[in-house]
């Protein structure tokens, strides 16, 4: 951190980065300056002109302008206020009078600032052009109420980083050249970009997240599941956490009761607090999965109860609470069952072994490692789809903070080489599936300081064979040299393709030197909701022969709160409880929706004998030799700062781990294509992660569940639409739907699983399987 400076604001005395904006410096300090078009954390456009301050004397605008030692900052004076008065006038011409039944009335940034403003008269006007209106996928984009702030723009840029959006001329009458003259000279600047300029859509670049709905102050980007349902007002706000991925995003569910008729509430709409946390187009619209049929069926119950006295193996998955996998670790106490989860069983072996060099029981990256680095590396995972926050963080670093970054992954996915300038601060390296040993030794030989002898072997490989078994020359080494030169702050992120390799324990614990001996920090992406949590609190083990409970999961007894079950539970829209995000913090959510079954809780007071009237009664009692902490659910924080600090939850505790004296270098086999032959990717499509979001009302029309191909692979095996093919590995063959993913380019297709079926069978611990694929 570089050394702060003091400045004044309004006539009282505040410390400062050099690097701060005035804007920033305010907001963090609860100091209030008007602002239509800047995004917290994205670069300024100076497109609204509101933020007009003095310092020393002079205006600037407090979005751009920098900290500077002893300077003196006024904040309103009458000049700016009449600056500002007079933009507000322009930004109301022509808008329609159309508040009654706009989507955004009650919340319209453009009310609140005229209002704010006491804007009470019209001094400036112009014809209006027409401006029908537009379809864009998951919203309904209205020009006539666009005042082209510019912030979807930005927020598509500088954070999601698809550049989908876009100014674009509208033609129109050209301002009176005499206003030049009249106006005040910011009003009028605004007023003449503002009169030349829409937005334009690229469908093609369009991931659907709906991040410019968030960020739009006005009701001109709006939601197609939104529009004309409900008054802002009339919405009740439950904060929450993303469900879907490890990121755990905070969130609100927006309620209200779904009629006259019918009182029982339902979810009208997610949002968030788009200044500081984005989120993915999954949980923003798929949010329509309640198990509302729900009741509470006494003989279900009991069967339930007599078949886990007898069950061998409790099956389930991590899109579940910390205090869930706590009673689901109680009651295998109890009846002797094992707990299973295939997928948080690897990710907690890896994060042993990782810990085995590393000397901590848990990584030290996050989102905001990512941030704040200059050089990052991604390897083995599809960031759009398997950790959409991690690839905006790290857009967000590369757009914004200038960062370089590296992404290394077989799939070439044509939406993330939007992020920066390829070659320049941005490289992709495709490399064969499962090669990811070599460049992990590569990075601890060029990066590692002060490595132990005894692991000297581990880099005893000369950069010519390396390079060789990348397929890359030494333009590469020349690569990494350029992108890490003179950086300080480096981050690795891991993904589930490195935590299901074959030689994941050697790539666990090389990791771990690496984020012991060199610059890098490293973040493990979970690779599910609460991977990291059911990880850390229960004790999981492989199937067993013998009778099976499903916890949302099939299997001979299936308990669940969506598809095939023989006793209802809740979905996560309608428990409350806490999740561990990727961050490694313990964040709570809450329950949207009322539910009237059986929880598992009421299971556990039936096995265990007890008397827990709530299921977060568990939350002070997650286990501490975890890192867990002894803290009420009702006490846990749940908010963002006005300086962007995230105050929700706690953080893990982390503890040092014995050292492993040696790693031994395992067999390193490249697989080998036969005739025929090509690999297949378990993945899912974009914002399709599990059966819940399959059934959002927003996506499910266009459904898509089967083996998606690049455009060119399409063509090579002369399929079309909805054609059908044989895909076989050693595992599995099955017929599939044959789709084109227009953002995916090369050779290696991929699978979905998001639905409980046959696909996922293809595969067995590894992301990636040899197939052979014939049309049917």
């Amino acid at each position: 951190m570089s050394e702060q400076i003091k400045l004044t604001i309004n006539g009282k005395e505040f410390t400062a980065e050099p690097s701060e904006t005035i804007l920033n410096i305010a907001r963090r300090n609860n100091i209030f300056i008007p602002a239509i078009c800047y995004l917290n954390s994205c670069s300024a456009t100076l497109a609204c002109r509101l933020c007009l301050v003095e310092v020393d004397g002079k205006q600037v605008y407090a979005c751009n302008a920098k900290a500077k030692e002893n300077i003196q900052i006024v904040t309103s004076n009458p000049s700016i206020e009449k600056e500002r008065n007079a933009i507000m006038q322009v930004y109301c011409v022509n808008h329609p009078l159309q508040c009654g039944v706009c989507d955004k009335s009650g919340e319209c940034e453009l009310q609140n600032y005229t209002l704010y403003m006491q804007v009470t008269e019209q001094n400036y006007s112009i014809k209006d052009t027409h401006k029908p209106k537009q379809h864009w996928g998951v919203m309904n984009y209205d020009p006539a109420l666009c005042i082209v702030c510019e912030r979807c723009v930005t927020v598509c840029s500088d954070i999601i980083g698809s550049n989908s959006l876009s100014t674009t001329k509208r033609g129109g009458n050209e301002l009176d050249k005499n206003l030049k003259e009249s106006m005040p000279k910011d009003a009028y600047a605004m007023w003449n970009k503002l009169n030349k300029s829409l937005i334009a859509h690229d469908s093609d670049s369009c991931i659907s997240c709906g991040e410019c709905i968030a960020v739009c102050p006005t009701g001109a980007m709006i939601s197609n599941n939104f529009q004309y349902t409900s008054n802002a007002w009339e919405l009740e706000k439950i904060p929450a956490a993303n469900p879907f991925y490890s990121d755990c995003s905070f969130m609100y569910y927006e309620v209200k009761q779904t009629s006259i008729d019918d009182t029982r509430k339902r979810v009208y709409r997610v949002t968030n607090e788009f200044h500081f946390q984005e989120l993915c187009g999954a949980v923003r619209f798929c949010f329509d999965y309640e198990n509302k049929d729900a009741v509470k069926n006494e003989v279900a119950f009991n069967n339930i109860i007599n078949a886990l006295k007898k069950a061998k193996n409790i099956i389930f998955n991590s899109y579940i609470t910390n205090e869930e996998a706590f009673i689901l670790q109680e009651i295998s106490n109890f009846t002797k069952a094992k707990l299973v989860n295939n997928e948080a069983k690897l990710y907690k072996e890896f994060l042993e072994n990782y810990s085995k060099t590393a000397g901590e029981s848990l990584y030290n990256g996050s989102l905001e490692s990512i941030k704040n680095s200059e050089f990052i590396i991604s390897i083995g995972s599809f960031l759009k789809t398997d950790a959409p926050s991690i690839k905006n963080a790290i857009n967000n670093s590369v757009k914004v903070n200038k960062a370089n970054a590296l992404f290394f992954h077989p799939l070439v996915d044509t939406n993330l080489e939007l992020i920066g300038k390829k070659g320049k601060n941005t490289e992709f390296i495709y490399h064969k599936p499962n090669m990811q040993e070599y460049i992990f030794i590569l990075l601890l030989k060029k990066y590692a300081f002060n490595l132990p002898s005894k692991f000297e072997n581990l880099i005893d490989f000369e950069d010519s064979f390396l390079l060789q078994k990348l397929e890359k020359d030494e333009s590469f080494i020349e690569l990494l040299n350029n992108f890490s030169n003179d950086k300080k702050n480096f981050t690795l992120v891991i993904g589930e393709d490195v935590i299901t390799h074959k030689n994941r324990e050697f790539l666990a614990k090389i990791i771990g030197l690496i984020a012991k001996y060199t610059n890098f920090k490293v973040l493990i992406i979970p690779p599910k909701t609460n991977s990291l949590g059911v990880s850390l609190i229960c004790n999981l083990e492989d199937k067993v022969n013998g009778f099976s409970i499903g916890y949302n999961e099939l299997a001979d007894f299936t308990i669940a709160s969506f598809g095939k079950k023989d006793l209802d539970m809740p979905t996560l829209l309608e428990q409350e409880g806490t999740f561990t995000n990727l961050d490694k913090r313990v964040v709570p959510t809450n329950a949207a929706l009322k539910y009237n079954g059986y929880t598992l809780n009421d299971i556990a007071n039936a096995i265990l004998n007890k008397d827990i009237e709530h299921t977060i009664e568990y939350t002070k009692t997650l286990p501490a030799n975890k890192g867990f902490k002894e803290v009420e659910f009702d006490d846990l924080p749940n908010k963002f700062l006005n300086s962007g600090f995230e105050d929700r939850g706690y953080l893990l505790n982390s503890f040092n781990v014995i050292y492993e004296n040696k790693i031994e270098l395992p067999q390193i086999e490249e697989k080998v294509l036969n005739e025929n032959e090509i690999f297949i990717y378990r993945k899912n499509p974009l914002n399709q992660v599990n059966e819940f979001t399959s059934v959002s009302k927003e996506f499910k029309d266009n459904i898509e569940d089967g083996i998606f191909f690049s455009k060119e692979k399409f063509s090579d095996l002369n399929l079309e639409k909805d054609s059908k093919v044989e895909v076989s590995t050693k595992n599995k063959t099955l017929i599939l739907n044959a789709y084109i993913d227009n953002q995916l380019s090369g050779n290696i297709p991929y699978v979905s699983t998001f639905l409980k079926n046959e696909n996922r069978e293809l595969f067995l611990e590894d992301r990636y399987e040899i197939a052979k694929i014939r049309k049917v």
